[in-house]
């Protein structure tokens, strides 16, 4: 599957990307304007940086306990449960008065329902799409949330101008809403994917299985780590120019959606399975530059740039898919999706804290640092496998 139109055409694949776009704005404004509140209550880059991208730091306590539920659970009752509790929480973040260890409860809360969303999502598309059609798919989805981040960032940047930040979570909480129904409507009513009960210890039991692979591992740990480490560096856009930071994210979502687009539609099977390396690290080398405080438009360009390099993660599931069962799809995209968003989490507090002790600028070189050595080392872990494993199967058949 090579078309865009037969992509479209395939049953529910419409209505799910819709749905699945409308979500990433209402997740895109609710973030920027959470930021802006807390960033205003408090002058923390810190407290500013985890209130956008602490949902994700619960992600990884849900993907322990309860991420089975992603192929044990109906999707389209289970997604549609998932946007309305976001709608209700986001309304309830705009309370006025409300003291920030409240905030924090609630994105902690929303971290922990999100932490089945990815792996329900995946397991969905993985079985809407073929196989052939599942990378396309897949970048068209990753295409969306770039767009939708240039437009809900361009779009919650105009809003903060005139209204205030409750206002537009008011705003995100009824597109939320809006995509439930929109679920509900769209997608038919399917049976889960795997029988039994969703448990902790099913949970544990899978993640445990997917966990002993070393191939696996190495793919986990790929999509984990560079990838986080440089989100570190986009949660202080607010504290490094907050005039600006709607900007700089917009951009940062323009060049995934060209990074996508390029990988998903342009670039040979062959050659994509090659370019995971360079295209991790093109993501970390533009941030290297920013302990010299560029202005605009210079930091739209570089965070642009690099930006291209989030199309890395689409060689990545696509390897993981190659390495996993069917039945387990869903289970293994959400413990990616789980332990990417938690990465997120952890560095955007990190990166954070090196600027309440340094500056924005600094903490985004150090992390841009952190990202390469990290790619650089995976990179040598991962040929010492594949060399490996090309002498066990020259012990095996001589």
């Amino acid at each position: 599957m090579r078309s865009y139109r037969e992509l479209f055409r395939t049953p529910e694949y419409t209505p799910f990307f819709f749905s699945f776009a409308a979500q990433n704005a209402a997740l895109t404004i609710s973030g920027l304007a959470l930021a802006t509140l807390v960033y205003r209550a408090t002058a923390s880059p810190l407290l500013s940086a985890v209130s956008m991208f602490g949902p994700q730091l619960a992600q990884m306590i849900g993907a322990t306990f309860f991420l089975s539920g992603a192929d044990r659970l109906p999707p389209r009752a289970t997604l549609t449960g998932i946007n309305s509790a976001f709608a209700v929480c986001t309304a309830v973040l705009a309370l006025p008065g409300l003291p920030i260890g409240a905030v924090f409860a609630v994105v902690f809360l929303q971290g922990l329902i999100a932490s089945l969303g990815g792996g329900v999502s995946g397991g969905l598309l993985n079985e809407i799409l073929p196989k052939e059609g599942f990378v396309l798919g897949r970048s068209v989805f990753n295409m969306a949330s770039g767009l939708m981040q240039v437009t809900g960032f361009a779009t919650g940047g105009a809003l903060l101008t005139l209204l205030s930040p409750r206002t537009c979570l008011l705003l995100s909480a009824a597109l939320y809403a809006t995509t439930a129904l929109a679920l509900r409507l769209g997608l038919t009513a399917r049976p889960p994917r795997s029988t039994g009960r969703p448990s902790v210890a099913a949970t544990w039991r899978t993640n445990a299985l997917l966990w002993s692979s070393r191939p696996r591992r190495l793919t986990y740990l790929g999509m984990w780590l560079p990838n986080g480490l440089v989100v570190g560096c986009e949660s202080l856009y607010v504290s490094y120019d907050s005039g600006s930071a709607g900007a700089l994210f917009a951009s940062a979502a323009l060049g995934m959606f060209a990074g996508d687009l390029t990988l998903g539609r342009f670039v040979p099977p062959a050659l994509r399975a090659r370019l995971d390396v360079p295209l991790r690290l093109l993501l970390a080398a533009p941030y290297l530059f920013f302990a010299l405080r560029p202005g605009m438009p210079w930091a739209a360009m570089a965070v642009c740039v690099g930006s291209v390099g989030f199309g890395a993660s689409l060689v990545l599931q696509e390897r993981l898919m190659t390495l996993t069962p069917d039945e387990l799809a869903g289970h293994a995209l959400g413990l990616r999706s789980a332990g990417m968003l938690t990465m997120q989490g952890v560095s955007a507090a990190l990166a954070g804290t090196i600027a309440q002790l340094t500056s924005p600028g600094t903490a985004m070189t150090l992390m841009a640092t952190a990202s390469t050595a990290v790619t650089l080392t995976l990179a040598v872990l991962a040929r010492q496998e594949r060399h490996l494993h090309q002498g066990r199967v020259i012990r095996t058949f001589p």
